[in-house]
């Protein structure tokens, strides 16, 4: 019976991550494809986003990389108001960083479901990991590739998820983008 119960599981699992992995491809398809206003649907009106700033620190003191304390300095450290109001500035076409609009290119990799609440086969939220590479080009001569990790923690509503928090762990300590005016 055990072996039957973690059949189960296992398959609800893997059924869940394949949707959880649809969604957040459906995202970055959004994001690369520019529907700002239809990729801020897919957000919580509750949601919170940061990036944290990164230090390079020495073996002792690596723990302590990432600036995590409320008050610490990030790239980014928004809710769902504010991504609202970058996404206005984007389109009324006279924001200069992004104008013309970046072209973007956002990949995901090693997608995993670290918890999902009550459970796998009924679960209303999920706390996802993943890694990925961003690509911007914008203009002739402009190209960044910013990488890290991800956590986001998902909730299930009445259509599909959407994502109520999100950390963003860049690897670059030093960003040598010209602006941060796209989405990661």
């Amino acid at each position: 019976m055990t072996v039957v119960a973690d059949a189960s599981r296992s398959q609800a699992l893997t059924a869940l991550r394949l949707e959880i992995e649809d969604f957040l491809y459906f995202e970055t398809e959004l994001l690369d494809e520019r529907k700002f206003d239809e990729w801020l649907d897919l957000f919580s009106d509750d949601f919170k986003y940061r990036v944290p700033l990164v230090r390079n620190l020495a073996a002792p003191g690596i723990s302590g990389e990432y600036l995590m304390n409320p008050l610490d300095v990030s790239w980014f450290d928004e809710d769902k108001e504010t991504l609202a109001t970058r996404i206005a500035q984007i389109q009324t076409g006279a924001h200069w960083a992004e104008e013309p609009l970046s072209r973007t290119t956002h990949l995901l990799t090693n997608i995993r479901v670290v918890s999902a609440t009550p459970s796998p086969e009924d679960a209303s939220e999920v706390e996802v990991k993943c890694k990925f590479l961003t690509n911007r080009n914008r203009n002739a001569d402009q190209d960044d590739i910013l990488v890290g990790r991800r956590v986001d923690f998902l909730r299930r509503n009445e259509k599909t998820w959407s994502i109520a928090h999100r950390t963003i762990y860049l690897n670059q300590s030093v960003v040598l983008a010209n602006n941060l005016s796209f989405f990661l």
